[in-house]
């Protein structure tokens, strides 16, 4: 709203002053200037001393000031930014943000067979249950910024797709999670990657055992009305503080075979994947979400 108000005040002065900059001079040759001689339309004299511009007319045109391109509404909400957890090194979710795991309990999960989530909840971290199956959030979600965390196992067994394999699904889009650490595999389908679509731009992976993390921006697309992408999505993901991701448009589902199509939503259960490889299930910690 603040962005239309600015283009609207400025597109008004600009009218005005494109108005009055460009009047025609009067009728007949102004003082100083020869009968006969071709007159000039549109000419302005240099500024004046106020800052303003002379019209042939002999009329000054309204000068800009610092205060046309100020605005004081509407205020911004204060949001408080999450604390500093020294023990888990990592930090705490902003004031606004729907707190998803906070290390207690599944409240804000569900199975995607029905009832109630099923993984392992144990010393504050959430652990993938692979027999369980996939879990996913209770509530829907169009635009958003998430961040959430998680571990390899320390020693785990497996190599590419096999090892350490998650992933978070935006309705039918997937961000995989995999082990990135030495771990070769396709690399649209290594961690950070838009699956089987975008590769990521880097590959800033810590070692298996340590946390990482996930910060990421999803806009939600919009469709015409025969159901068409008017607006693709769109995502910008920070892998451990680092953009692998950078506003990357989404071209349509991410499939595991076959040509991406289109999802006709554009609000989204966001699932865990509890991936059906025989590496050990990797764990998950601090998941918060906040609406745009």
């Amino acid at each position: 709203m603040r962005k239309n108000l600015l283009l609207a005040a400025t597109a008004a002065f600009l009218m005005l002053f494109s108005a009055t900059s460009l009047a025609q001079p009067p009728q007949g040759p102004p003082q100083g200037r020869p009968q006969g001689a071709p007159q000039q339309q549109g000419v302005r004299t240099p500024p004046s001393r106020l800052g303003g511009t002379q019209q042939p007319n002999g009329q000054e045109a309204p000068r800009m000031t610092a205060e046309m391109t100020e605005f004081y509404d509407p205020v911004p909400p204060t949001v408080t930014p999450g604390s500093f957890d020294a023990k888990n090194q990592n930090w705490g979710a902003p004031s606004d943000a729907i707190i998803l795991f906070d290390g207690t309990n599944l409240d804000e999960w569900e199975s995607v067979r029905g009832g109630e989530a099923q993984w392992t909840v144990a010393n504050g971290v959430l652990t993938v249950n692979k027999r369980a199956g996939d879990i996913r959030t209770k509530r829907e979600f169009g635009d958003f910024q998430m961040h959430f965390e998680w571990c390899v196992p320390e020693g785990i067994q497996g190599s590419g797709q096999s090892r350490g394999n998650s992933g978070l699904k935006i309705g039918g889009y997937e961000i995989q999670v995999l082990d990135g650490y030495d771990n070769p595999t396709y690399v649209n389908g290594m961690v950070g990657s838009v699956y089987k679509q975008t590769i990521p731009l880097v590959n800033p992976s810590r070692p298996n055992g340590e946390w990482q993390y996930y910060d990421l921006i999803f806009t939600a697309p919009t469709f015409n009305k025969l159901g068409q992408y008017k607006t693709k999505p769109r995502i910008t993901l920070i892998y451990n503080g680092v953009v692998v991701l950078n506003d990357v448009e989404i071209i349509g589902t991410t499939s595991y075979i076959g040509i991406p199509p289109v999802d006709q939503n554009s609000t989204y259960k966001l699932l865990l994947q509890a991936h059906g490889d025989p590496s050990e299930p990797i764990s998950f910690r601090n998941i918060w979400i906040r609406e745009l």
